[in-house]
């Protein structure tokens, strides 16, 4: 296929400029997997780094709880940032806002790497961390949207599933290349070298990542979809005003899928503590539990496009369904094991729930969620909507850590677990321990599971999108493309 489509008249899609979709599937996988680098590398050290040196407490829960709520904060910005930067994108051009969103990602994890610690600069040190992630969280509110609609707006008919999937599968790449930098150094590096300064080297190299995505950005050409906006005077003036007023259910709908983030939060966010910190006695290391997040990617990459490729044959409605529910199902069985110290068996659910079953929704979504908006409000109305969803999951490990925290702190000597200490109750911490792990279980997985079931009711009740054209998207009235007609355009590209 060349990577020059021109569209012809009477196609239902752009026609006046060429699309590029292998230089926006490039740019936009490129581009992602550096801002989400960025990005995952917070999330990492917030789960393994940060409570011991940036909310030093008596009490091991309220520094696990203090740093996920730092982790938290920053999805409170991504709304704001959406709202911000999806306007942008809407009024100025995709291109124009991912470079900004590369500018701000790239900046404030670098100063990140800069900060002092609790026990050098006091309250500053966590108030100088919460300023930064708000910057962070900005940033990625528009980011997916903005990125996706480059991507979904410059592919051929019938094969938007497979083109959009390159932006989930370059925010996987991220993490990826996010747990990669950190397993070498929490491998070689002593646990104290790590804590006090190997922590910062992913952070400093996010200087490279601003180097590199600017080039990247700004090479890719603008949408055609956008520019015949831009040319017929259609651009509006307050996307958010229109997208609410034309398609606010459709947004309400987006905000109850995007709870699916509940799935990567409860693997490698909450996972990550509760395998690794001493005061839950499980006892899988920080750098075992690393390669569950570094497979589980991997697998993910490879297979993102095959499932997107599936949405574009057989609807996105049925992939997302089975995604959802089977990944939101299967949290049960990895928390069981994880709980069991079975690091096997935990990091085997941990690929099946999270590297291929949760995939049905993760492939999918950059594409679906894009094809319930017109092109007028497209970037806002997805970055909003989404960013609304993401949020409401944001805060899942604060609260899982606060109605399931560890043992008390009598539990942890020398940063070690130990079993055998009597607690006032009379119990041991070893029975405290496993006490609590079956209450992991069964409050972590449940909620999980039925948040995936909201994800899941809220899409069967969306109408399907993969046959209909670019120009007709956002419409509720739009018929789609006949199955044969549709079978034959796609097999032409």
């Amino acid at each position: 296929m060349s990577d020059q489509i021109i569209e012809p008249p009477g196609s239902g899609e752009p026609t006046a400029h060429a699309k590029t979709p292998k230089k926006a599937a490039a740019s936009g996988w490129i581009g992602s997997a550096l801002e989400y680098y960025d990005f995952f590398i917070y999330a990492q050290a917030a789960a393994l780094v940060f409570p011991l040196i940036f909310f030093p407490s008596n009490n091991p829960q309220v520094a696990i709880v203090a740093s996920f709520a730092t982790f938290g904060v920053g999805y409170v910005a991504r709304p704001i940032g959406a709202f911000v930067l999806g306007h942008w994108g809407d009024t100025h051009g995709r291109k124009n806002v991912l470079v900004l969103c590369m500018l701000l990602m790239g900046a404030s994890t670098f100063l990140v790497a800069l900060l002092p610690t609790y026990a050098v600069a006091g309250v500053w040190a966590p108030i100088l961390l919460v300023a930064l992630r708000l910057i962070q969280g900005f940033a990625v509110g528009g980011e997916i949207s903005g990125a996706s609609a480059m991507i979904l707006e410059h592919a051929p008919f019938g094969r938007r599933g497979y083109f959009g999937s390159f932006t989930l599968q370059g925010v996987q790449a991220g993490q990826i290349i996010a747990a990669a930098v950190f397993l070498p150094l929490s491998a070689v590096m002593s646990t104290d070298a790590f804590t006090t300064w190997g922590w910062r080297i992913p952070f400093l190299l996010s200087a490279l990542v601003v180097v590199a995505g600017y080039i990247i950005r700004r090479r890719v050409d603008e949408t055609p979809a956008f520019q015949e906006e831009a040319e017929h005077g259609e651009i509006p003036a307050a996307p958010i005003v229109q997208a609410v007023k034309e398609n606010g259910i459709d947004m309400v709908r987006v905000a109850c899928m995007a709870l699916m983030n509940a799935i990567p939060t409860a693997v490698t966010v909450f996972g990550a503590t509760f395998a690794t910190n001493a005061g839950y006695g499980v006892g899988l290391t920080s750098t075992n539990y690393l390669w569950i997040s570094v497979a589980g990617n991997v697998v993910a990459v490879l297979l993102i496009p095959f499932v997107g490729n599936l949405s574009d044959k057989i609807g996105r409605r049925p992939v997302f369904i089975v995604g959802a529910l089977g990944s939101g199902a299967l949290g049960y069985a990895y928390l069981y094991y994880v709980a069991q110290a079975n690091f096997a068996m935990a990091f085997l659910f941990a690929i099946l729930m999270w590297g291929i079953v949760y995939q049905g929704y993760n492939a999918v979504f950059p594409a679906f969620y894009q094809e319930l908006f017109p092109t007028k409000t497209r970037v806002t109305a997805f970055a909003v909507s989404q960013n609304i969803g993401t949020l409401i999951t944001a805060f899942l490990p604060t609260i899982y850590a606060a109605l399931v925290g560890p043992t008390p702190s009598a539990c942890v000597v020398n940063k070690k677990f130990a079993p055998d200490v009597v607690l006032p109750s009379g119990e041991t911490c070893r029975a405290a321990a496993d006490a609590i792990e079956s209450d992991v279980v069964w409050t972590v997985g449940s909620i999980t599971f039925g948040l995936a079931i909201i994800a899941a009711i809220a899409c069967f009740t969306a109408r399907e999108t993969f046959r209909v054209h670019l120009n007709d998207l956002g419409n509720k009235n739009a018929v789609p493309v006949p199955a044969d007609e549709y079978t034959r355009l796609r097999a032409s590209v």
